[in-house]
């Protein structure tokens, strides 16, 4: 790729393959779409509005919006005068927004509508740094993002060409917050160069071309879906912005995509969809469904399983799956799915139904992506993480964890060159903390995860959960005696909670409730209601995809004579994970129904 910094590459795309839809939204019912000669026009115009107001190279920025053609805008103008954008979660708490402002010394923020503006309003009380906030939706008596964009004067036009043509491939392109196991968010410094080198090691397992259209839904805010939005330009990629998630399946049939990218989570709301209508169907086509499921399920990439199966997998393919690759836009090459593991069931079922999903990995430290399974069966494992990709190295740790090092490793934590230490070693090694192995196939290569050193875990959905925040939250309550917090690879985050049974005894003859046993108490209705009641309170200070959803009381307390608790009374999560399977199949009972 000659693109050399982020912003060269729209103009890459308009020497080789000029877009008439290079980005488009849907705007009151309607789909907007801008040339690549508006993408390098719209960014030009802004840049040239914000050397007018006085920011320039270094200067941070913050962009807290959804997905949208302004969000592209804002980037490459900020990459163009030098400066450094920060993308922030429009989900994250007030508290969260008011750390990242003060650490990174933000001095604008842009973000999408009403309810952001209030929100960081709020969140710069204490701020005196930041100098103006900048609307995409209009709003009456805000400053709009359009009031910047000018055609320039003499003197901004020459900053504009001069600091431009200044910014090096290693200088910094974004900070990126990301939760760590502290609480407190880390800025991840990424530079062009570490995107650059990402996008030219997937390019490769990319199966898509200029005549390609991508939906994009995927916070941009997030590493993942911004390299790959950056790798799609490079490619002459058309990208379509959902309108929202609610809307993905209307937007799929309307745009026809090629290829979209997600996480696991909303590939198994896609399966629990196609699983619901399956029940609500009578006589033979409920037969006929099951029986293309139960096939599905049985799939498998690199074993012919004979004439037999081939034709009725292929009868399948007819008469049901035909309807799920429809109901995806009819055009899907493949899924690009990350940021937390895929269920292999999952990938059978859609790679049977001849809707491959390339499962990768990658962490926002590393610019993303580490390794990806490819397109070609002979480059994918069902179960695994995929090959490495080019350029990059990776080996195991003696104690198993996954150590990775290469050009798209970011420069290190904005402001904490001790937690830069602890994540890079002195050989320049980046602890991933996942443990994983290789397993070879066919003189392959694949990299599979087996588990966790750091005490953290995403939801299914990639959000990262940092469980011993929750859990001491949530032990503040004098009803709360033990608390595991659960959800890895789920939807959503759970509890099984211990009761303090004194407490809780105090409690029920307060109210009148009479208390029988501690095993039967966690079933009385009045109990569970006040301990619904606690979760809700508890859950205030929390960002909500870290809010705890469900929660179990458990019969009686972890010990360490019963192998639940270590000698310095921490919680054995894999051995109480295991000892009440029952009560964490009741919670997620209803994520996976066939197989």
């Amino acid at each position: 790729m000659e693109a050399k910094r982020i912003f060269d590459i729209p103009e890459l795309q308009l020497k080789k393959y000029p877009k008439q839809d290079a980005l488009a939204r849907k705007e009151e019912g309607k789909w907007i779409t801008y040339s690549t000669e508006e993408v390098i026009s719209e960014s030009k115009k802004l840049a040239l509005g914000l050397i007018e107001l006085g920011l320039g190279p270094q200067d941070k920025i913050a962009i807290i919006s959804f997905n949208r053609p302004e969000w592209n805008f804002t980037d490459l103008a900020i990459q163009q005068i030098g400066g450094v954008s920060v993308p922030i979660y429009p989900t994250i708490t007030e508290q969260d927004y008011n750390y990242i402002f003060k650490d990174a010394e933000v001095k604008m923020v842009f973000v999408e509508n009403q309810e952001l503006y209030e929100k960081v309003e709020k969140a710069i009380q204490d701020i005196s740094g930041i100098e103006a906030i900048y609307t995409y939706d209009k709003i009456e008596g805000k400053k709009h993002w359009s009031e910047l964009k000018t055609d320039g004067n003499e003197d901004s036009i020459k900053k504009y060409e001069q600091w431009r043509n200044a910014v090096n491939k290693e200088d910094l392109l974004t900070l990126i917050y990301t939760s760590g196991t502290t609480g407190a968010p880390k800025g991840v410094m990424l530079t062009h160069h570490n995107l650059v080198s990402n996008i030219e090691s997937c390019r490769p397992a990319v199966p898509v071309d200029e005549t390609c259209k991508a939906l994009s839904f995927l916070p941009l805010c997030h590493i993942y879906e911004r390299m790959l939005t950056y790798l799609y330009m490079s490619y002459g990629v058309s990208i379509y912005y959902a309108e929202s998630m609610e809307t993905i399946g209307d937007n799929l049939k309307e745009v026809h995509p090629n290829i979209f990218t997600t996480v696991p989570r909303l590939l198994e709301k896609v399966y629990d969809k196609i699983y619901a209508k399956g029940l609500e169907l009578k006589g033979i086509k409920k037969a006929l469904f099951f029986w293309a499921l139960d096939l599905g399920l049985k799939f498998d990439l690199h074993k012919n399983q004979g004439f037999w199966y081939n034709f009725q997998l292929k009868l399948a393919n007819k008469l049901i799956f035909s309807k799920w690759r429809d109901a995806l836009g009819g055009n899907i090459k493949c899924i690009v799915s990350g940021s937390a593991a895929l269920q292999p069931r999952l990938a059978k079922v859609f790679w049977a139904a001849r809707i491959p999903v390339m499962e990768g990995y990658g962490l926002t430290e590393t610019s993303p992506v580490i390794s990806v399974n490819r397109i070609n069966p002979e480059e994918h494992m069902i179960g695994t993480i995929g090959p490495i990709v080019d350029g990059v190295e990776v080996k195991i740790a003696p104690d198993g964890e996954i150590l990775f090092r290469g050009p798209n490793l970011m420069k290190g934590y904005y402001n904490k060159p001790d937690e830069t230490a602890k994540a890079i070693d002195s050989e320049g090694w980046f602890h991933t903390g996942d443990k994983g192995e290789f397993v070879q196939r066919n003189k392959i290569q694949f990299l599979k995860i087996t588990g966790r050193v750091k005490e953290i875990f995403k939801t299914s959905g990639g959000k990262y959960i940092a469980p011993q925040l929750i859990e001491n939250k949530f032990k503040e309550s004098v009803l709360i005696e033990q608390l595991m917090v659960i959800g890895e690879n789920r939807k959503f985050p759970s509890a099984l909670i211990v009761p303090s049974f004194p407490n809780l005894r105090e409690y029920c003859e307060h109210k009148g409730i009479e208390y029988t046993s501690d095993a039967e108490m966690i079933k009385h209705p009045d109990v569970l209601d006040k301990y619904e009641r606690e979760k809700d309170r508890l859950n205030e200070s929390f960002a909500k995809y870290e809010k705890i959803k469900q929660i179990r009381l458990m019969p009686a307390e972890w010990t360490i004579d019963n192998g639940e608790l270590t000698p310095t009374l921490k919680c054995k999560r894999r051995v109480i994970m295991e000892k009440y399977k029952e009560y964490i199949d009741d919670i997620y009972e209803r994520e996976y129904e066939v197989g």
